[in-house]
């Protein structure tokens, strides 16, 4: 039922060509690479093209936005990417929630064999440089304002408002490089791009959001039954496809228009505003054993 609803999806504007650029051309600057994904989907947002960018350089990788993430997932997607070697951590730049973990994972782990060299050649006063990665959206200046404690990355609640590169000095001896946000030229797996798109990677701008709020909805029934019935006062004792339940919600909330039609545009605003607001509850959108 859900294909019916819209087209394959496919984002990839100019800039991230000359991002993709930019991070080959400067990743020899940095010691180490702060790859940030969405807890929400750990498996989606993580960028198929960063670990051919970086070639051998360590690499931490964040799981952003953990406060409204269903917490057992999280523990799984922390167990599933230590095991391939990457060291992982759980945060969340709104509440401050593991960001305090951050340096002394960097500096214990992550380039304690590094230091250890330098600290014996006598260059214990060096800089650590780290490039900050990720896809649109996903809390890059968030974090890095977080972990800085000021205002100095540009932040809004939209993919794409960081474009260009910018060093930040967290304190005498570690700086964060900013880059913007790059996703990959196609989407193979429409999964992973729906998954972008709900939680706004993808420019909603380019977006059918009737039809991906109905995919969203019915994504949610299947995972989070008893979420979406408390939250919007539909019945789900029987199966529904995403068209009946977005009229369902937009009648219960009274989005309707002359003739008493629901208002599908404002209920599928509606809908992403609450998702993305975490006021569905603690979501996440896909497991490793998926």
């Amino acid at each position: 039922m859900s294909e019916i609803y819209m087209k394959n999806i496919q984002w990839f504007p100019g800039h991230m060509t000359k991002t993709r650029r930019m991070i080959c051309s400067n990743i020899s600057l940095v010691d180490a690479v702060v790859e940030i994904l969405d807890a929400r989907i750990p498996l989606s947002s993580k960028n198929p093209d960063i670990n051919r960018f970086v070639g051998d350089k360590p690499k931490i990788m964040l799981l952003n936005k953990s406060g409204m993430a269903d917490q057992s997932a999280t523990s799984k997607w922390i167990s599933y990417y230590e095991k391939r070697g990457y060291t992982t951590l759980a945060i969340d730049c709104k509440t401050g929630y593991g960001v305090k973990n951050f340096i002394p994972t960097v500096r214990e782990k992550v380039l304690a064999s590094l230091l250890e060299k330098r600290n014996n050649s006598g260059m214990t006063g060096a800089p650590i440089r780290l490039m900050i990665l990720g896809i649109p959206n996903v809390g890059k200046s968030s974090f890095i304002n977080c972990i800085a404690q000021s205002k100095k990355a540009k932040v809004e609640d939209r993919p794409g408002v960081t474009r260009t590169k910018q060093w930040v000095k967290i304190d005498t001896n570690m700086e964060l490089l900013d880059m913007p946000g790059v996703l990959w030229p196609k989407f193979d797996d429409q999964n992973v791009a729906r998954n972008l798109a709900f939680t706004g990677a993808i420019n909603d701008n380019i977006m059918d959001l009737e039809s991906l709020a109905m995919l969203l909805l019915e994504s949610l029934a299947r995972k989070y039954p008893e979420a979406v019935q408390e939250r919007y006062k539909v019945d789900l004792s029987k199966k529904k496809d995403g068209f009946e339940l977005l009229t369902e919600i937009g009648l219960h909330r009274g989005m309707l228009i002359r003739g008493g039609e629901v208002n599908y545009e404002r209920a599928a605003i509606m809908v992403f505003d609450e998702f993305r607001g975490g006021k569905l509850g603690k979501l996440t959108l896909e497991l490793p054993e998926e």
